[in-house]
């Protein structure tokens, strides 16, 4: 089969390895979409987290089931995603029902080898139905919900103000959750496409530009003087990380979605004046995947909507630098296997 690795941050090559072998308690998929999303580009560019090289990319994916192990319910043939998350079952966090934060967890296309590949060996466990959605919109599932997730950990309750900092597909799931929970929904970003988008397709009622002078006026204007109760970070940019932390709420949550590999700086007096409550939100859990799927199928959430580039596997190599450009106004790019 077919494969494309990133060697060394910059450099892909199309590779010719054996086709997967079924294993026990695996799962062989024909990979049939990819997404590529901000761990992909950042991977590339040499400045993603828990990585090492060479490594083939890809875990936003959906396919069709070619033969499974263990695998109650599934058919050969059905349509698929899966969580691309494989954790040990064991550990503090599997035991305490946080298996997306694992002690020992693998992250297809991160940890290990992921779906820029024709064929891809998956645990059983990890497989999700189709639910008689299109490959396009299972391949999307996986980033709606670490948005899903996010709004999730940080207990988003209607009528509060969501500051969401980024506008990729990421903070896009996160407001769209943010909105579905019943709070009042504030984009935050730098690139005014993607802003022109939240006005426009996405309805976000709130959209700041972050190169404004006045941010921390407007956001008090929008709030009634309150700022804003949950602040998400959806960038892992260092610099807008530290300036968000002025925005949150008197007894508000800062939820850290983006990931980037320096240290975090803060005033403490700052933070501890208001009481705030800072924390992570890692990965996504079967629960969240259920949630996105049904959303998905409701119209409550549409990521079709902001999928801009859609290519064929064997341009990948020639595409990707161009998406890491933002004039290029990419915001999903959509792999196409056949």
């Amino acid at each position: 089969m077919k494969v494309l690795l990133c060697k060394r941050p910059g450099e892909f090559v199309y590779e010719q390895r054996a086709d997967p072998i079924l294993q026990k308690d695996h799962a062989l998929i024909k990979i049939a979409r990819i997404g590529i999303c901000g761990t992909d580009l950042h991977a590339f560019q040499g400045n993603q987290p828990y990585f090492e090289y060479p490594r083939v990319l890809g875990h936003e994916l959906s396919g069709t089931l070619v033969a499974c192990d263990n695998a109650p319910g599934f058919e050969a043939g059905e349509t698929v995603t899966f969580i691309p998350y494989f954790n040990c079952g064991t550990c503090i966090a599997c035991r305490s029902g946080k298996p997306n934060c694992c002690t020992a967890i693998r992250v297809c296309g991160v940890h290990i080898d992921g779906g820029m590949a024709e064929y891809l060996s998956v645990p059983s466990s990890a497989l999700v139905h189709g639910a008689g959605m299109s490959p396009e919109e299972l391949a999307l599932v996986e980033p709606q919900a670490i948005g899903a997730h996010a709004i999730r950990r940080a207990a988003v309750r209607e009528g509060e103000f969501v500051l969401v900092v980024g506008a990729g597909p990421i903070g896009l799931g996160a407001m769209a959750f943010a909105g579905i929970a019943g709070a009042t929904v504030i984009a935050l970003d730098t690139n005014s496409f993607r802003l022109s988008l939240c006005r426009g397709k996405l309805d976000i009622p709130h959209v700041i530009d972050a190169r404004s002078p006045d941010i921390t006026e407007q956001l008090r204007r929008i709030t009634g003087g309150d700022m804003p109760a949950v602040v998400i970070d959806a960038t892992g940019n260092l610099s807008a990380i530290h300036t968000a932390f002025r925005y949150m709420a008197h007894g508000g949550r800062y939820i850290l979605l983006g990931l980037q590999k320096g240290d975090i700086c803060f005033s403490h007096p700052e933070f501890h004046k208001r009481e705030g409550t800072l924390m992570s939100s890692r990965n996504a859990t079967r629960e969240d995947f259920e949630q996105v799927i049904l959303a998905m199928k409701q119209g409550r959430v549409r990521p079709l909507s902001y999928v801009t580039d859609r290519v064929k596997f064997n341009r990948v190599k020639d595409e990707f630098p161009r998406w890491l450009d933002p004039g290029q106004q990419t915001v999903k790019a959509l792999v196409e296997m056949d």
